[in-house]
């Protein structure tokens, strides 16, 4: 009779095992193969390719920034750095100790966890498996150590600050666990239960990539196949009904038999493309205002090549805003249209209002901005981009070219958020060898557009560097630019998890308006607080029409929260700037039309 298997004692069946290990060196041998050509590749762009906002350049920003740290650590405190480093040896210790107890079957405690909501630790290897909870545990004490140290230390300028600050979260984001082959056990499991087959498959993708590539690698966010603008994307019913160089103005048909008699022209940013505001019908605001029973128009900015490269701020602004203001009034017989500015969109139309202040005209009856800063005093990382050595070197790279790439800007704004933007694409697209799902905002932020070296020099150089505007010293076509003489009715939305156009910063620059600002604060961010259809009612709104507190927390203490989208409110408050009801107006009725919408300008790739 055979002796019962004690399963207490038994061999217990290995948690990670190889299913065939004959094709699994097949596979890694494909990988060296393949991964060769790859390297080679990087290794010919790294030769041939820098400038501004690359790898290269970032990474000597960053040791500069830590290299001054470190030396006011050295010079002003060296007692307490050895009491840092000893506490952070002492930690490293703690979890090694406590692995070895988890290894041998006792429990011990973490001696640190992730954050709540962290969501690069959700899989449950990193808590049951003492190997990877290893590696967690050492990533995060180390990081915590770093974070602290830096709030310790003394004697920094803010601006220093704020790039050590800004540069240990791209380092802290990097050298997470969850990135590498061997300390992730998604991918370790996905790479035994495969072969490697997702090693193989992840270095297509990478070489996918870089073949699509210009300057920087372009990393796939989404599944480019899924989406087509004018197809699936910007696809409200129009017309445009103007051109010239810089842009197309597109008109919308009306879904209403009525409509309010003062349009709206919406000024998009010339950095990105206008289909952010008609993503999808069910996240399209231009579709939701026609419902409303709004004549609506829209700029779309060319996407520019080297031809344009003379095109300044100014022709921007005469061929851009005015140019399209002027349509605008003629195609409907209106003396004043209503305005409305997205991002560096709004920058442009408050230079714009100014202007017309300044020289006595009156196109515009209100304004609405939507995340834009006038005042630049408080604008968040994206300063940390521009100082004279970077606008130099942008310069040189603008002067030969002609324009500046639009994966450059791309590249900025995704290290606001690398954890986000970055590192979840490159673990999902290489290591485990998936192709990234489809989502249409993700398209629409990889459909990046070129901009003229003539325009974005002064951009940067006047608004972001030297915070011209706010203080009344820029200077266009000779006259200075007042913010205090625009006295139409404002509407100003921030959104308070903003990286790009930071709530304070953009509280700052409503309380430089001359006439009455009604300052809305949204949940979110930049894009999805912007964009918050009702019907989802996601997110929520803060109200309050007292500007006098001297800062945005304060002003947050005495406001009304309300649950769900902002666009109803601000629905109303456009609905009291846009007058009587006349019959809906067809487009192109007095210009003539040129093409259906969404235009061609749009269509053109970068």
């Amino acid at each position: 009779m055979q002796k019962p298997v004690d399963k207490a004692t038994s061999p217990q069946e290995p948690l990670f095992k190889v299913e065939n290990p004959e094709e699994m060196a097949q596979n890694m041998f494909r990988l060296v193969e393949e991964g060769g050509k790859v390297m080679s590749g990087l290794l010919d762009r790294s030769e041939s390719q820098g400038g501004p906002y690359s790898a290269a350049s970032e990474v000597t920003q960053a040791t500069q920034a830590f290299t001054e740290v470190a030396q006011h650590w050295m010079l002003n405190d060296p007692a307490r750095l050895a009491e840092a480093q000893t506490r952070l040896a002492q930690g490293y210790m703690e979890i090694w100790n406590n692995t070895l107890k988890r290894m041998m079957g006792e429990e011990a405690p973490a001696v640190v966890q992730p954050e709540p909501g962290d969501n690069r630790f959700k899989d449950p290897e990193w808590q049951s498996n003492p190997y990877f909870d290893f590696w967690k545990q050492t990533y995060l004490l180390t990081m915590r150590w770093a974070e602290q140290t830096l709030a310790d230390t003394q004697g920094l300028d803010d601006r220093t600050r704020a790039r050590a600050d800004f540069y240990l979260r791209q380092v802290s984001s990097a050298l997470s666990p969850t990135n590498f082959p061997f300390t992730n056990p998604e991918v370790v499991r996905e790479t035994l239960k495969s072969n490697a087959r997702n090693l193989v498959e992840g270095m297509h993708h990478l070489a996918d990539d870089l073949e699509r590539s210009d300057d920087l690698l372009k990393i796939s966010q989404t599944d480019l196949s899924a989406f087509e603008v004018g197809r699936n994307l910007a696809v409200t019913p129009g017309k445009v009904i103007a051109q010239n160089e810089i842009h197309q103005l597109i008109q919308y048909t009306p879904t209403t038999e009525t409509v309010h008699e003062r349009p709206l022209l919406i000024v998009p940013p010339w950095i990105n493309k206008f289909y952010i505001m008609d993503l999808t019908t069910q996240k399209s605001l231009i579709r939701y205002l026609v419902s409303k029973g709004f004549t609506v128009f829209v700029i779309s900015w060319v996407n520019p090549d080297a031809s344009l490269s003379h095109k300044t701020f100014e022709d921007y602004m005469y061929e851009g805003v005015l140019a399209a203001a002027d349509a605008v009034r003629r195609e409907t017989g209106q003396r004043q249209v209503n305005a409305l500015g997205y991002c560096v969109g709004g920058t442009m139309l408050a230079t714009t209002l100014a202007y017309e202040a300044a020289i006595g005209e009156s196109r515009f009856a209100s304004a609405t901005f939507l995340t834009t800063q006038t005042d630049f005093t408080r604008a968040g990382d994206l300063s940390l981009f521009v100082d004279d050595a970077q606008l130099l070197a942008l310069q040189e790279m603008m002067r030969e070219r002609g324009f500046l790439d639009g994966s450059r800007m791309a590249t900025v704004f995704n290290m606001l958020r690398p954890r986000d933007l970055i590192w979840p694409y490159i673990v999902n697209n290489y290591l485990l060898g998936k192709k990234p799902m489809p989502f249409d905002l993700l398209y629409w932020n990889q459909d990046s557009t070129r901009m003229t070296a003539a325009n974005h020099s002064f951009y940067l150089g006047e608004f972001y560097k030297d915070n011209k505007l706010a203080q009344g010293e820029l200077v266009i076509s000779g006259l200075k630019m007042d913010l205090g003489k625009i006295t139409i009715p404002i509407f100003e939305l921030a959104a308070k998890e903003d990286h790009i156009a930071p709530a304070k910063s953009v509280y700052i620059g409503a309380k430089k308006f001359g006439g009455p600002v009604e300052y809305v604060l949204a949940g979110s961010g930049h894009i999805a607080g912007v964009i918050n259809p009702p019907e989802k009612v996601k997110y929520q709104y803060w109200t309050n029409r007292d500007l006098k507190p001297a800062t945005l927390d304060d002003w947050i203490a005495r406001a009304k929260e309300t649950p769900g989208s902002w666009w109803p409110h601000w629905i109303e408050w456009l609905s009291g700037q846009s007058g009587a009801y006349v019959p809906a107006r067809t487009p192109g009725a007095r210009l003539g039309v040129i093409e259906d919408a969404p235009g061609s300008y749009v269509k053109v790739r970068s």
